[in-house]
């Protein structure tokens, strides 16, 4: 079961790949016969819309050779992503719900669905943790290279002396594992816990104990899921992030066994970030492991992170 549905995965992408393919040829086409006319009819204003035309079909075939890039094992799954903000109170807090914006706007302008399967609000602003899925072909192939921690560096609004504030916040980034993956796990490792939902809306929010959180003791991973409408539900959400998250954790420290991982966390602190986002004295976000950046903070929180996305895979590809 499981190998059918990585096959009926490849075949979506391929088949994907093919009509993004096909577009290119025909949008190539097109304007090969637009510079003919402009040619012809010496008319200025056609000349330009070709050099646009051109300028369209360079990007396209640049982010089709970015996904030939993803043929890892996972990068056609969709994605987990859990934000967390470090040591700083509610500047950090707030920092951890601006990225989850980011993203969230990232995934609506490139088609893909997000749902939010736990939030934990910040004290007075922001958010303590928020854990959400990212559905759509080659989700965790793109986002991959989100995993780490996030610099910001502003004038706190928090700050009555309109202080300038450095706050960081952890992003990190699993595949989602098929329903069809059987897994078995020591019960004896596992500490469930019920809790009330504390999401806005919903019958139940705040009324019943819904809320799942389980720890798996050996590793201290911790997952909690209170979006489902019930409690078996939100069980089930939550064994299958657990299960990602230990099969991630598998993979990246080369065990073969579940019962042999440990589980190490990264600070999230100065000397450990990926990216920086500088709001002042100047403007700038700059990813540290590729040199990629850009002056347009701007863009960047409104979801424009393609550029880093790409400079990330190209960087890995070599």
């Amino acid at each position: 079961m499981e190998n059918s549905t990585k096959v009926l995965q490849e075949l979506k992408a391929l088949k994907n790949k093919i009509e993004e393919y096909n577009k290119v040829v025909t949008s190539i086409a097109d304007t090969l016969v637009l510079i003919d006319l402009g040619n012809e009819m010496q008319d200025e204003s056609i000349v330009v819309e070709a050099k646009q035309s051109t300028k369209q079909i360079e990007k396209e075939i640049d982010r089709l050779e970015i996904s030939n890039l993803l043929s890892g094992k996972h990068d056609a799954n969709n994605a987990i992503v859990t934000i967390h903000p470090g040591a700083g109170g509610t500047e950090a807090q707030d920092w951890a719900e601006m990225l989850y914006r980011m993203y969230s706007m990232w995934a609506e302008k490139n088609g893909y669905k997000i749902e939010e399967l736990d939030y934990l609000e910040g004290d007075g602003a922001g958010l303590k943790s928020v854990t959400f899925s990212v559905t759509g072909d080659l989700a965790y192939g793109y986002l991959k290279g989100e995993n780490g921690v996030h610099r910001l560096v502003r004038i706190s609004p928090f700050d009555s002396a309109g202080r300038r504030h450095t706050s960081f916040a952890s992003v990190e980034i699993i595949p989602e594992v098929s329903d069809d993956i059987d897994i078995q796990l020591d019960p004896n490792d596992l500490r469930v816990d019920t809790y009330r939902s504390s999401g806005a809306g919903g019958q139940h929010v705040n009324k019943t104990e819904s809320a799942i959180r389980i720890t798996h003791i050996p590793t201290n991973i911790v997952v909690s899921c209170q979006t489902q409408r019930s409690q078996i539900q939100n069980r089930e959400t939550a064994m299958k992030m657990l299960i990602s998250k230990l099969l991630e954790l598998k993979e990246r420290e080369n065990k073969e066994k579940i019962e042999d991982l440990k589980g190490v966390q990264r600070e999230i602190a100065w000397g450990s970030q990926i990216r920086s986002y500088v709001f002042c004295p100047y403007t700038m976000v700059k990813d540290h492991r590729t040199n990629c950046e850009t002056g347009n903070v701007d863009a960047v929180m409104n979801g424009e992170i393609n550029d880093f996305i790409d400079a990330y895979l190209k960087n890995n590809a070599k």
